[in-house]
Protein backbone atom coordinates (compact mmCIF):
# COMPACT_ATOMS: atom_id res chain seq x y z
CA UNK A 1 0.00 0.00 0.00
CA UNK A 2 1.03 3.63 -0.44
CA UNK A 3 1.76 5.48 2.80
CA UNK A 4 3.42 8.62 4.09
CA UNK A 5 6.58 7.66 5.96
CA UNK A 6 8.66 9.72 8.40
CA UNK A 7 12.33 9.58 7.36
CA UNK A 8 13.84 12.26 9.58
CA UNK A 9 13.43 15.95 10.47
CA UNK A 10 11.39 17.71 7.79
CA UNK A 11 11.56 14.70 5.49
CA UNK A 12 8.49 12.61 4.73
CA UNK A 13 8.00 10.43 1.66
CA UNK A 14 5.07 8.65 0.04
CA UNK A 15 6.24 5.12 -0.69
CA UNK A 16 5.13 1.52 -0.93
CA UNK A 17 4.81 -0.13 2.47
CA UNK A 18 3.58 -3.56 3.60
CA UNK A 19 -0.20 -3.71 3.58
CA UNK A 20 -1.94 -3.13 6.88
CA UNK A 21 -3.66 -6.35 7.92
CA UNK A 22 -5.73 -8.02 10.62
CA UNK A 23 -3.35 -9.11 13.40
CA UNK A 24 -5.72 -9.93 16.26
CA UNK A 25 -9.26 -11.26 16.45
CA UNK A 26 -10.66 -7.90 17.56
CA UNK A 27 -8.99 -5.88 14.77
CA UNK A 28 -10.79 -4.05 11.97
CA UNK A 29 -9.11 -3.16 8.66
CA UNK A 30 -10.20 0.19 7.21
CA UNK A 31 -9.66 1.49 3.69
CA UNK A 32 -8.81 5.14 4.33
CA UNK A 33 -10.75 7.65 2.25
CA UNK A 34 -9.82 10.82 4.16
CA UNK A 35 -6.93 11.51 6.53
CA UNK A 36 -5.80 14.87 7.89
CA UNK A 37 -2.52 16.57 8.68
CA UNK A 38 -2.65 17.77 12.29
CA UNK A 39 -0.62 20.47 13.99
CA UNK A 40 0.58 17.75 16.35
CA UNK A 41 2.12 15.95 13.36
CA UNK A 42 4.42 18.94 12.91
CA UNK A 43 6.17 18.26 16.24
CA UNK A 44 7.33 14.96 14.78
CA UNK A 45 7.91 16.35 11.28
CA UNK A 46 10.26 18.98 12.71
CA UNK A 47 12.26 16.35 14.60
CA UNK A 48 11.16 17.63 18.02
CA UNK A 49 10.14 14.17 19.28
CA UNK A 50 11.59 10.68 19.50
CA UNK A 51 9.61 9.52 16.44
CA UNK A 52 11.31 6.54 14.82
CA UNK A 53 12.21 6.74 11.13
CA UNK A 54 10.27 4.44 8.86
CA UNK A 55 6.94 4.88 10.65
CA UNK A 56 3.68 5.87 8.97
CA UNK A 57 2.20 9.14 10.22
CA UNK A 58 -1.43 10.16 10.59
CA UNK A 59 -3.88 10.03 13.49
CA UNK A 60 -6.97 11.76 12.01
CA UNK A 61 -8.59 9.03 9.94
CA UNK A 62 -11.87 8.04 8.28
CA UNK A 63 -12.72 5.29 5.84
CA UNK A 64 -14.70 2.21 4.86
CA UNK A 65 -14.37 -1.11 6.68
CA UNK A 66 -12.66 -3.61 4.36
CA UNK A 67 -12.26 -6.58 6.72
CA UNK A 68 -13.07 -7.55 10.30
CA UNK A 69 -11.40 -10.01 12.65
CA UNK A 70 -13.28 -13.10 13.87
CA UNK A 71 -13.83 -11.52 17.29
CA UNK A 72 -15.57 -8.40 15.92
CA UNK A 73 -19.35 -8.41 16.40
CA UNK A 74 -20.70 -4.89 15.89
CA UNK A 75 -18.73 -3.48 12.97
CA UNK A 76 -19.48 -4.80 9.49
CA UNK A 77 -17.64 -4.74 6.17
CA UNK A 78 -18.84 -1.68 4.25
CA UNK A 79 -19.48 0.48 7.31
CA UNK A 80 -18.16 4.01 6.92
CA UNK A 81 -16.33 4.81 10.16
CA UNK A 82 -14.34 7.55 11.83
CA UNK A 83 -11.51 6.56 14.16
CA UNK A 84 -10.68 8.46 17.36
CA UNK A 85 -7.00 9.36 17.32
CA UNK A 86 -6.57 7.79 20.76
CA UNK A 87 -6.77 4.02 20.82
CA UNK A 88 -8.69 2.55 23.74
CA UNK A 89 -9.20 -1.06 24.80
CA UNK A 90 -12.65 -0.44 26.27
CA UNK A 91 -12.14 -2.55 29.38
CA UNK A 92 -9.37 -1.00 31.50
CA UNK A 93 -10.14 1.21 34.49
CA UNK A 94 -9.68 4.45 32.55
CA UNK A 95 -11.63 3.36 29.49
CA UNK A 96 -14.53 2.26 31.71
CA UNK A 97 -14.56 5.80 33.14
CA UNK A 98 -14.61 7.31 29.64
CA UNK A 99 -10.96 8.38 29.85
CA UNK A 100 -10.03 6.69 26.59
CA UNK A 101 -7.15 9.09 25.94
CA UNK A 102 -5.40 7.44 28.87
CA UNK A 103 -6.02 3.74 28.15
CA UNK A 104 -3.90 1.56 30.41
CA UNK A 105 -3.50 -1.46 28.14
CA UNK A 106 -3.16 -0.28 24.53
CA UNK A 107 0.33 1.13 25.16
CA UNK A 108 2.03 -0.82 27.97
CA UNK A 109 4.13 1.38 30.20
CA UNK A 110 2.24 4.57 29.41
CA UNK A 111 -1.33 5.78 29.80
CA UNK A 112 -2.49 6.54 26.27
CA UNK A 113 -2.08 5.21 22.74
CA UNK A 114 -2.54 6.71 19.29
CA UNK A 115 -2.00 6.04 15.60
CA UNK A 116 1.30 7.13 14.06
CA UNK A 117 2.45 9.20 17.03
CA UNK A 118 5.73 9.38 18.93
CA UNK A 119 5.63 7.66 22.30
CA UNK A 120 2.02 6.55 21.87
CA UNK A 121 2.58 2.92 21.03
CA UNK A 122 3.67 0.90 17.98
CA UNK A 123 0.57 1.59 15.89
CA UNK A 124 0.94 2.73 12.29
CA UNK A 125 -0.76 5.91 11.18
CA UNK A 126 -3.52 6.36 8.66
CA UNK A 127 -1.88 8.64 6.09
CA UNK A 128 -1.99 5.54 3.95
CA UNK A 129 -4.37 3.46 1.87
CA UNK A 130 -5.25 1.11 4.74
CA UNK A 131 -5.21 1.21 8.54
CA UNK A 132 -5.36 -1.53 11.16
CA UNK A 133 -7.76 -0.53 13.96
CA UNK A 134 -7.24 -2.41 17.25
CA UNK A 135 -10.29 -3.18 19.42
CA UNK A 136 -12.44 -2.38 16.40
CA UNK A 137 -15.86 -2.77 18.02
CA UNK A 138 -14.88 -0.17 20.61
CA UNK A 139 -12.90 2.30 18.51
CA UNK A 140 -14.94 2.56 15.29
CA UNK A 141 -17.58 5.28 15.22
CA UNK A 142 -20.16 4.25 12.62
CA UNK A 143 -21.36 7.21 10.56
CA UNK A 144 -24.91 7.97 9.39
CA UNK A 145 -26.30 7.67 5.84
CA UNK A 146 -25.00 11.10 4.81
CA UNK A 147 -21.42 10.05 5.67
CA UNK A 148 -20.10 10.25 2.12
CA UNK A 149 -21.78 13.59 1.43
CA UNK A 150 -20.41 15.12 4.65
CA UNK A 151 -17.15 13.19 4.80
CA UNK A 152 -15.02 16.31 5.22
CA UNK A 153 -17.10 17.25 8.27
CA UNK A 154 -17.13 13.80 9.84
CA UNK A 155 -13.38 13.29 9.54
CA UNK A 156 -12.93 16.16 11.99
CA UNK A 157 -14.46 13.86 14.64
CA UNK A 158 -11.18 11.93 14.70
CA UNK A 159 -9.42 14.68 16.66
CA UNK A 160 -9.76 18.42 16.26
CA UNK A 161 -13.50 18.87 16.76
CA UNK A 162 -13.58 16.76 19.96
CA UNK A 163 -10.28 18.33 21.06
CA UNK A 164 -11.62 21.85 20.61
CA UNK A 165 -14.78 20.84 22.44
CA UNK A 166 -12.66 19.24 25.18
CA UNK A 167 -10.92 22.59 25.72
CA UNK A 168 -14.27 24.18 26.52
CA UNK A 169 -15.19 21.30 28.85
CA UNK A 170 -11.87 21.57 30.73
CA UNK A 171 -12.35 25.32 31.03
CA UNK A 172 -15.93 24.85 32.28
CA UNK A 173 -17.67 26.92 29.57
CA UNK A 174 -21.36 27.48 30.30
CA UNK A 175 -24.08 29.48 28.54
CA UNK A 176 -23.48 33.21 28.85
CA UNK A 177 -19.74 32.91 29.56
CA UNK A 178 -17.09 35.07 27.95
CA UNK A 179 -14.33 32.89 26.52
CA UNK A 180 -10.74 33.73 25.56
CA UNK A 181 -9.06 31.24 23.22
CA UNK A 182 -5.36 31.37 22.51
CA UNK A 183 -4.64 29.95 19.07
CA UNK A 184 -6.57 30.30 15.81
CA UNK A 185 -5.24 27.09 14.35
CA UNK A 186 -7.63 24.21 13.65
CA UNK A 187 -8.09 23.26 17.32
CA UNK A 188 -8.56 26.85 18.45
CA UNK A 189 -11.14 27.39 15.71
CA UNK A 190 -12.96 24.24 16.83
CA UNK A 191 -12.85 25.51 20.42
CA UNK A 192 -14.44 28.75 19.22
CA UNK A 193 -17.17 26.85 17.39
CA UNK A 194 -17.72 24.67 20.44
CA UNK A 195 -17.95 27.66 22.78
CA UNK A 196 -20.60 29.16 20.54
CA UNK A 197 -22.46 25.84 20.44
CA UNK A 198 -22.44 25.86 24.25
CA UNK A 199 -23.98 29.35 24.35
CA UNK A 200 -21.01 31.59 25.14
CA UNK A 201 -21.93 35.27 25.09
CA UNK A 202 -18.58 36.42 23.71
CA UNK A 203 -15.75 34.39 22.17
CA UNK A 204 -12.35 36.06 21.69
CA UNK A 205 -9.65 34.31 19.66
CA UNK A 206 -6.00 35.35 19.91
CA UNK A 207 -3.36 34.73 17.26
CA UNK A 208 -0.81 36.55 15.09
CA UNK A 209 -1.82 35.07 11.72
CA UNK A 210 -4.25 37.41 10.02
CA UNK A 211 -5.70 34.76 7.71
CA UNK A 212 -6.58 32.54 10.65
CA UNK A 213 -8.01 35.46 12.61
CA UNK A 214 -10.20 36.31 9.62
CA UNK A 215 -11.54 32.77 9.67
CA UNK A 216 -12.21 33.02 13.41
CA UNK A 217 -14.20 36.19 12.80
CA UNK A 218 -16.15 34.47 10.03
CA UNK A 219 -17.05 31.78 12.56
CA UNK A 220 -18.52 34.34 14.96
CA UNK A 221 -15.54 35.08 17.21
CA UNK A 222 -13.84 38.39 17.99
CA UNK A 223 -10.31 38.27 16.52
CA UNK A 224 -7.44 39.61 18.62
CA UNK A 225 -4.09 40.15 16.90
CA UNK A 226 -1.30 39.53 19.40
CA UNK A 227 1.50 40.76 17.12
CA UNK A 228 2.32 43.48 19.63
CA UNK A 229 1.95 41.20 22.65
CA UNK A 230 -0.93 43.02 24.32
CA UNK A 231 -3.68 40.43 23.97
CA UNK A 232 -4.34 40.08 27.71
CA UNK A 233 -4.88 43.82 28.00
CA UNK A 234 -7.27 43.74 25.03
CA UNK A 235 -9.27 40.94 26.63
CA UNK A 236 -9.45 42.83 29.92
CA UNK A 237 -10.68 45.90 28.05
CA UNK A 238 -13.33 43.88 26.19
CA UNK A 239 -14.57 42.45 29.49
CA UNK A 240 -14.61 45.84 31.28
CA UNK A 241 -11.61 44.92 33.41
CA UNK A 242 -13.15 41.73 34.79
CA UNK A 243 -11.34 39.21 32.61
CA UNK A 244 -12.80 36.35 30.60
CA UNK A 245 -14.89 33.81 32.48
CA UNK A 246 -13.06 30.96 30.75
CA UNK A 247 -9.84 30.51 28.80
CA UNK A 248 -8.64 27.84 26.38
CA UNK A 249 -5.00 27.12 25.51
CA UNK A 250 -4.89 25.70 21.97
CA UNK A 251 -1.28 26.42 20.98
CA UNK A 252 1.14 24.40 23.12
CA UNK A 253 4.84 24.42 23.82
CA UNK A 254 5.94 25.74 20.43
CA UNK A 255 4.16 29.05 20.89
CA UNK A 256 5.91 31.71 18.84
CA UNK A 257 6.19 35.46 19.39
CA UNK A 258 7.85 37.64 16.74
CA UNK A 259 9.66 34.64 15.31
CA UNK A 260 10.91 33.26 18.64
CA UNK A 261 9.54 30.36 20.65
CA UNK A 262 8.17 31.41 24.03
CA UNK A 263 6.73 28.21 25.59
CA UNK A 264 5.17 29.93 28.61
CA UNK A 265 3.57 32.86 26.77
CA UNK A 266 0.04 31.57 26.26
CA UNK A 267 -0.27 30.10 29.75
CA UNK A 268 0.85 33.30 31.46
CA UNK A 269 -1.33 35.44 29.22
CA UNK A 270 -4.33 33.30 30.13
CA UNK A 271 -3.62 33.80 33.82
CA UNK A 272 -3.70 37.55 33.16
CA UNK A 273 -6.72 37.46 30.86
CA UNK A 274 -9.03 35.15 32.83
CA UNK A 275 -10.97 36.48 35.80
CA UNK A 276 -10.34 35.51 39.43
CA UNK A 277 -11.93 32.05 40.03
CA UNK A 278 -12.18 31.52 36.27
CA UNK A 279 -11.39 28.26 34.50
CA UNK A 280 -8.61 27.48 32.01
CA UNK A 281 -8.56 24.41 29.75
CA UNK A 282 -5.25 23.36 28.20
CA UNK A 283 -5.32 21.09 25.13
CA UNK A 284 -2.27 22.51 23.36
CA UNK A 285 0.54 19.94 23.49
CA UNK A 286 3.15 20.29 26.23
CA UNK A 287 5.75 17.53 26.37
CA UNK A 288 7.74 15.93 29.18
CA UNK A 289 10.97 16.97 27.49
CA UNK A 290 12.00 18.82 24.34
CA UNK A 291 15.78 18.65 23.84
CA UNK A 292 15.43 20.73 20.66
CA UNK A 293 13.81 23.68 22.42
CA UNK A 294 15.64 27.02 22.46
CA UNK A 295 14.24 27.50 25.97
CA UNK A 296 16.40 25.89 28.68
CA UNK A 297 13.46 25.07 30.96
CA UNK A 298 11.40 23.57 28.15
CA UNK A 299 14.27 21.25 27.28
CA UNK A 300 13.24 19.49 30.51
CA UNK A 301 9.51 19.95 29.93
CA UNK A 302 9.23 22.83 32.41
CA UNK A 303 7.72 26.31 32.19
CA UNK A 304 8.39 29.62 33.92
CA UNK A 305 4.74 29.77 34.93
CA UNK A 306 3.07 32.56 36.93
CA UNK A 307 1.78 30.12 39.52
CA UNK A 308 1.63 32.76 42.24
CA UNK A 309 -0.69 34.95 40.17
CA UNK A 310 -2.86 31.98 39.30
CA UNK A 311 -3.05 30.93 42.95
CA UNK A 312 -3.91 34.43 44.14
CA UNK A 313 -6.68 34.62 41.54
CA UNK A 314 -8.11 31.24 42.58
CA UNK A 315 -8.17 30.00 39.01
CA UNK A 316 -8.73 26.39 38.05
CA UNK A 317 -6.65 24.75 35.33
CA UNK A 318 -7.41 21.39 33.71
CA UNK A 319 -5.21 19.76 31.09
CA UNK A 320 -4.73 16.80 28.80
CA UNK A 321 -5.58 15.29 25.46
CA UNK A 322 -9.21 14.79 24.54
CA UNK A 323 -10.96 11.54 25.33
CA UNK A 324 -12.48 11.54 21.87
CA UNK A 325 -15.04 8.81 22.52
CA UNK A 326 -16.55 10.91 25.31
CA UNK A 327 -17.71 13.42 22.70
CA UNK A 328 -17.64 12.02 19.17
CA UNK A 329 -21.15 10.54 19.06
CA UNK A 330 -22.94 13.69 20.14
CA UNK A 331 -20.72 15.84 17.91
CA UNK A 332 -21.47 13.45 15.03
CA UNK A 333 -25.17 14.03 15.65
CA UNK A 334 -24.68 17.80 15.56
CA UNK A 335 -23.08 17.45 12.14
CA UNK A 336 -25.87 15.16 10.92
CA UNK A 337 -28.48 17.67 12.13
CA UNK A 338 -26.74 20.55 10.34
CA UNK A 339 -25.90 22.27 13.65
CA UNK A 340 -22.11 22.07 13.16
CA UNK A 341 -19.93 22.25 10.07
CA UNK A 342 -16.27 21.81 11.07
CA UNK A 343 -15.20 21.39 7.43
CA UNK A 344 -15.42 25.16 6.98
CA UNK A 345 -11.84 25.45 8.23
CA UNK A 346 -10.42 23.20 5.47
CA UNK A 347 -8.07 25.11 3.22
CA UNK A 348 -6.63 22.30 1.08
CA UNK A 349 -7.91 18.92 -0.13
CA UNK A 350 -5.09 16.96 -1.76
CA UNK A 351 -4.17 13.46 -2.94
CA UNK A 352 -1.85 11.49 -0.67
CA UNK A 353 0.98 11.94 -3.19
CA UNK A 354 1.01 15.68 -2.43
CA UNK A 355 1.49 15.15 1.32
CA UNK A 356 5.24 16.01 1.48
CA UNK A 357 4.67 19.45 -0.03
CA UNK A 358 1.60 19.95 2.14
CA UNK A 359 3.66 19.23 5.27
CA UNK A 360 6.27 21.75 4.15
CA UNK A 361 3.72 24.51 3.55
CA UNK A 362 1.70 23.77 6.68
CA UNK A 363 4.86 23.71 8.79
CA UNK A 364 5.87 27.09 7.36
CA UNK A 365 2.48 28.48 8.46
CA UNK A 366 2.02 29.89 4.99
CA UNK A 367 -0.97 32.18 4.59
CA UNK A 368 -4.06 30.24 3.67
CA UNK A 369 -2.80 26.87 4.94
CA UNK A 370 -5.24 26.28 7.78
CA UNK A 371 -6.30 22.63 7.60
CA UNK A 372 -5.09 20.06 5.09
CA UNK A 373 -6.97 16.86 4.31
CA UNK A 374 -5.56 14.03 2.20
CA UNK A 375 -7.43 11.62 -0.04
CA UNK A 376 -5.47 8.36 -0.43
CA UNK A 377 -7.93 7.04 -3.01
CA UNK A 378 -7.75 10.18 -5.20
Amino acid sequence: MKALVYEGPRKVTVKEMPDAKIEKATDVLVKITTTNICGSDLHMYEGRTNMETGRILGHENLGVVAEVGPGVQRIKVGDRVCLPFNIGCGFCENCEKGLTGFCLTANPGMAGAAYGFAGMGPYSGGQAEYLRVPFGDFNCLVLPPDAEEKENDYVMLSDIFPTGYHATVLAGVEPGDTVAIYGAGPVGLMAAMSANLKGASKVMVVDTHKDRLALAEKMGAIPIDDSEGNSAEQILEMTKGKGADRGCECVGYQCSCKGHEVPNLTMNNLVKAVKPTGGIGVVGVFVAEDPGSPDDLMKEGKLAFDFGSMWMKGQRIATGQANVKAYNRKLRDLIAAGKASPSQIISHELPLEDAPGAYENFDARKDGWTKVILKPAA
